[in-house]
C-alpha cells in the first residue's frame, strides 16, 4: 500500500499523508457479512467511561470476521481484497468450494484468485493458509495466532504484524512476537502463514485534528490545565508544575510508568518479557 503525500497547500496538509487504497479490488462490502456498529464512546456495559478521549467519528459497519477458519480441508479462493474501517489491515473475501463466503485477515502480498486451505493436518505452505504450529516450518512468519486450540485468532492481528516460529518441543511451540516477547503456546494452536497486510499503515501521518475526530478520537487536555475539582493536577497560579509526588489519573490513581498489567494464568508461558534487556 503506497502512502500519498499532498503538496503543502494548507497547514493541515503540510505534514499529512493518506492511504492510496491502490491494493483494493472491491469497493463495496459483502452485505450478508455486515453488522451495524453501536457507538459506545469508550463506555462499558455499565455506562461508565473506561477509555477516555473516545466519541463521535464516522458511522461504521462491522465486517463479520472469521477468526477460527474452521472449514478444514475445504479449498477457499480469494475473491477480493477489501477495506475495513475498524482496523488498519485489509480483509480478504473467501469463497469456499461449497459456495459459502467469509471474511478473514489478508496476509501481505496475497493475490485475488489464490487458493488457500485451512487444515489441522499437514498442508501446502503458502501465504494465507492456516495450519497448526507443529506442522509449520521453523522460522516461518505467522499471524492471527490462537492462545488456546480452536479459540480463534488472538495474537498478531495488527497491520504489518508478524511473529516468528522459533521451535516446537514437547507439547509447546515457541513464538517470538514483534515486541520482543518470547512465549510458549500449545502446538495445536492454529496460525496463518505470512505477515498481516498493509504494513505501510504505520507511516500515515494524520496531519490535523479533524481527521482524528473522524476516527472517533476526541481531544486530550492536560490535567495541570484544569481546575482542582476536575483533576488532581489542577489549580495553582500561572504555569505551575504538577505539585504532587507522582503523576495521577483523573480518578487519583498513579499513572505514567506504573505497571497496570494484571497477573494472568498464561504468564507462566512467557519465557522473555518484551521489556527485558538482551
Amino acid at each position: 500500500m503506497p502512502v500519498k503525500r499532498y503538496k503543502p497547500t494548507s497547514a493541515g496538509r503540510r505534514r499529512s499523508s493518506v492511504d492510496t487504497f491502490s491494493d483494493l479490488t472491491k469497493t463495496k462490502p459483502e452485505k450478508s457479512l455486515l453488522v451495524a456498529k453501536k457507538q459506545r464512546a469508550g463506555r462499558s456495559s455499565q455506562g461508565k467511561i473506561t477509555v477516555r478521549h473516545r466519541g463521535g467519528g464516522s458511522r461504521r459497519h462491522v465486517r463479520v470476521l472469521d477468526s477460527r477458519r474452521d472449514k478444514f480441508d475445504v479449498p477457499a479462493t480469494v475473491l477480493a481484497l477489501e477495506y475495513d474501517p475498524n482496523r488498519g489491515a485489509r480483509l480478504m473475501l473467501l469463497m469456499y468450494a461449497d459456495g459459502e463466503k467469509r471474511y478473514s485477515l489478508a496476509p501481505h502480498g496475497i493475490k485475488v484468485g489464490t487458493v488457500i486451505l485451512s487444515s489441522r493436518k499437514k498442508g501446502e505452505i503458502v501465504e494465507g493458509s492456516r495450519l497448526p504450529l507443529d506442522v509449520i516450518p521453523i522460522g516461518m512468519p505467522v499471524h492471527d495466532v490462537e492462545l488456546q486450540p480452536m479459540q480463534g485468532g488472538r495474537l498478531i492481528r495488527a497491520a504489518g504484524a508478524s511473529a516468528q516460529l522459533m521451535a516446537v518441543e514437547g507439547p509447546y511451540a515457541t513464538l517470538k512476537l514483534r515486541s520482543g516477547e518470547i512465549r510458549l503456546l500449545p502446538k495445536e494452536c492454529m496460525a496463518t502463514i505470512g505477515q498481516v497486510s498493509n504494513p505501510d499503515y504505520r507511516l500515515i501521518r494524520w496531519g490535523k485534528a479533524g481527521r482524528m475526530r473522524h476516527r472517533g478520537i476526541r481531544p486530550t487536555v492536560r490535567g495541570k490545565a484544569m481546575n482542582p475539582v476536575d483533576h488532581p493536577h489542577g489549580g495553582g497560579e500561572g504555569r505551575n508544575p504538577i505539585g504532587l509526588k507522582r503523576p495521577k489519573t483523573p480518578t487519583g490513581k498513579p499513572a505514567l510508568g506504573v505497571k497496570t498489567r494484571r497477573k494472568h494464568p498464561s504468564d507462566i508461558f512467557i519465557l522473555r518479557r518484551r521489556n527485558a534487556r538482551a
